[in-house]
Parts: structure tokens; C-alpha cells; sequence
């Protein structure tokens, strides 16, 4: 009876106060941690053009790289079937081949190393009763959306090799970003739920917006995977202006018919969007910011005001890729850095509902002892 009683107090309790909280977070943070280098390193692949090298999907055997040189000549081989090879790279010898087909390799590599780093660790806490109702259910959430990742890395491959592509499907691209963004503000959400000690909720006006702008920012993140898929950024490569114009007019903007697929193949519209969406974004970080500090918010202020400050600094980034026009050192800067936004901007809205105890513990009953347990009293 005691027993059950005790794993049913358990259940009930904050999940702070469960038993391997601190495991449990470290290792949400280093999840975390590795999907941001997933994304550092398929940017990477996108930008190098690699990302078409390897033009099979093989889960398993795939993780096994070409050993000899047989084996070199055969991936080579199917990679020269492509119409990436034969439109843009007609002519590349072996060795160019080899750097483009690490890059694709090490990103699908870190793929699977993220699904084991997130598997195993999962089984191991599940088992020793140290993931609360509500964690679990996050965490078989987060289990499914990377295997769906994985389906839409390859669906965007696949999108590739289609004839006259030289590159994946921009829609396609920007939503395999944006699913590893939402992937990296899951698991952050999740471990900031976790973290010791209550904190109290921030105050009404100040906890919708901080709860607005996760939204906001991955949906930047999606504009800016169009922008990348399209390679949008490599053309009005100015700045507060567009070659001359603030404005473009609207024959530029909805050149094509129909008028919607202006929103993925209009390279100028592409980029005026992305543009647009950075102002509102740093627009309300900016306003959130002021009004927590007016409301002597505490450290909700503190966390809005550094929202605000990555926010700002991020469009400085991306300002500074636009003029230089996408060098890889910039392009990379500017991906990672908006998961920084993205991740600061989810703790700050996880923390502003508040974590701990909503309500003061109950006293408990008092019991009559029975047998030893007046003698373990004394």
C-alpha cells in the first residue's frame, strides 16, 4: 500500500522534483546541442553543393563509406548520372567528388548518431521511472518528428535528382530546416521544464508575447529556408534598399502565373519577405523587451531584453551576409546563429509560464503508527 501510494505522489509531483531530473536535462541539452550541429553541417552541405553526392537512401548499410577504390568508382558513377553532374559539375575529377560526398556523409552520419544519442538514453530513463507523464509524451512527440526528419531529408534529396534540377526543391529544403528548429525548441522546452527550483510566472501581457516569439522566429526560419533553397540572398545585394527601391513594384513581385508561386520561385519576392519578417521579428522583441522591463518583471526582463539583443543582432548578421553576398563563413554564421534566437527565445517562453509547484503542498494527514514505526519516530 505505501508502495503505491508513493509511485502515485510521484506521478502527481512537479518534475523537478522527480528523481534524475539532472540526467535527464543534461541530456536534452546535448541532444540540443547536436542538432545544431546537424544544422551548422547540412548548411554546410548545402552550400558546397554536396548535398546530391549520395544519391541513394540506405539507413543502415549507408553508414558504411566507400573503402576502396572499386568502391569510389562505383558511387562516382551514380553520381555522373545526375543532373547536378551533368549541368553543373560535367568534368569534376574523383577527388573533388570525394570532398563533395564527405560532407552529404558526415551530415547523415550525425543523423543517425543523434537518433541512437536520443534512443537509447530514452529507454534507460523511461525504465527507471525518471520521465514524468507529460515529459514522456513530449519525448515520444520529439521521437516521431525526427523519423519524419529523416523521411523529408531524403524526400528533398529525391527532389534533387529529378531531371533538369541541380539543386533540392526550395519548399522542400525550408521544410526540412524548419522541422529540425521545431525538433531543437522541443527538446529545449522540454529540459528548461526541468530545471531546478520554481519560478514563478511572468506577468499576463509579458508571458503572451514571450510565448509569440518562438512561433515568430521559426517562422523567419522558414522564410529563410526559402531564401537559401531559392538562393535568393545572392541577388539585391543591398541594404536598406533593394538595387535602388525600398519597395519593388508588384509587376516584379508577382511576375508569374500563378501569382502564389511567387512566394518560392520570385527571387525578389523571396528575399522581401524574409526581409519584412526580420523587421517585425526584432519589432516585437523590441516592444516585449521594453514592456517587461516597465512591468519590473524580474527575470522574465532580463531573459525579454536578451531575446531582443540576439534578435537585433541576428538581422546585423544577416544584413552583413546579404552585402557580402553569401560567403560560407557568413551564410553558416547566420543559420547557426538564428537556432541561438530560437533557442534563447524558447527558454524565455517556457520560463514565463512558470516551473515548480502550482500550489502549496498539502499537509499530510497524520497517522496513527503502527508496530516499529513509533520506535523509527523517536
Amino acid at each position: 500500500m505505501r508502495l503505491s501510494r508513493a509511485s502515485t505522489d510521484l506521478d502527481g509531483a512537479p518534475e523537478t522534483a522527480r528523481p534524475g531530473q539532472r540526467a535527464v536535462r543534461a541530456w536534452l541539452y546535448l541532444l540540443a546541442i547536436l542538432v545544431v550541429a546537424m544544422v551548422a553541417i547540412g548548411g554546410a552541405t548545402r552550400m558546397t553543393g554536396s548535398g546530391l553526392s549520395i544519391t541513394e537512401w540506405r539507413p543502415v548499410t549507408g553508414v558504411v563509406p566507400p573503402l576502396s577504390e572499386a568502391d569510389w568508382a562505383q558511387e562516382f558513377g551514380k553520381y555522373r548520372d545526375t543532373p547536378q553532374f551533368r549541368i553543373l559539375n560535367q568534368g569534376i575529377p574523383l577527388s573533388d567528388f570525394k570532398t563533395l560526398y564527405w560532407w552529404e556523409w558526415g551530415h547523415r552520419l550525425l543523423g543517425r548518431i543523434v537518433g541512437l544519442v536520443f534512443f537509447l538514453p530514452f529507454l534507460v530513463f523511461w525504465a527507471r521511472g525518471f520521465l514524468s507523464r507529460r515529459l514522456l509524451l513530449g519525448l515520444l512527440g520529439l521521437g516521431l518528428l525526427g523519423g519524419l526528419q529523416g523521411a523529408i531529408g531524403w524526400i528533398m534529396v529525391a527532389s534533387g535528382l529529378q531531371p533538369g534540377m541541380t539543386a533540392v526543391a526550395p519548399l522542400k529544403l525550408a521544410l526540412h530546416l524548419t522541422t529540425a528548429s521545431l525538433i531543437l525548441a522541443g527538446l529545449v522546452w522540454l529540459a528548461a521544464g526541468t530545471r531546478p527550483g520554481s519560478v514563478e510566472p511572468a506577468p499576463g501581457p509579458v508571458r503572451a508575447l514571450a510565448c509569440l516569439l518562438p512561433a515568430l522566429v521559426l517562422m523567419q526560419i522558414w522564410l529563410g529556408g526559402l531564401v537559401a533553397g531559392s538562393k535568393a540572398g545572392l541577388v539585391h545585394n543591398t541594404w536598406p534598399d533593394m538595387d535602388g527601391v525600398f519597395l519593388p513594384p508588384s509587376q516584379a513581385l508577382f511576375a508569374q502565373v500563378p501569382w502564389i508561386e511567387n512566394f518560392v520561385d520570385n527571387l525578389t519576392l523571396v528575399q522581401l519577405n524574409h526581409r519584412l519578417f526580420a523587421y517585425l521579428v526584432v519589432l516585437v522583441a523590441l516592444i516585449h523587451a521594453v514592456d517587461a522591463v516597465r512591468r519590473s518583471a524580474g527575470p522574465a526582463a532580463g531573459r525579454a531584453v536578451g531575446v531582443a539583443v540576439l534578435a537585433t543582432a541576428q538581422m546585423g548578421l544577416g544584413i552583413v551576409t546579404l552585402l557580402l553576398q553569401v560567403p560560407l563563413w557568413a551564410g553558416l554564421a547566420h543559420q547557426v546563429f538564428a537556432m541561438a534566437v530560437l533557442v534563447m527565445a524558447t527558454v524565455h517562453a517556457r520560463l514565463s509560464l512558470g516551473t515548480g509547484p502550482a500550489v502549496a503542498p498539502v499537509a499530510a494527514q497524520p497517522t496513527v503508527p503502527i508496530g516499529f514505526e513509533a520506535l523509527a519516530g523517536r
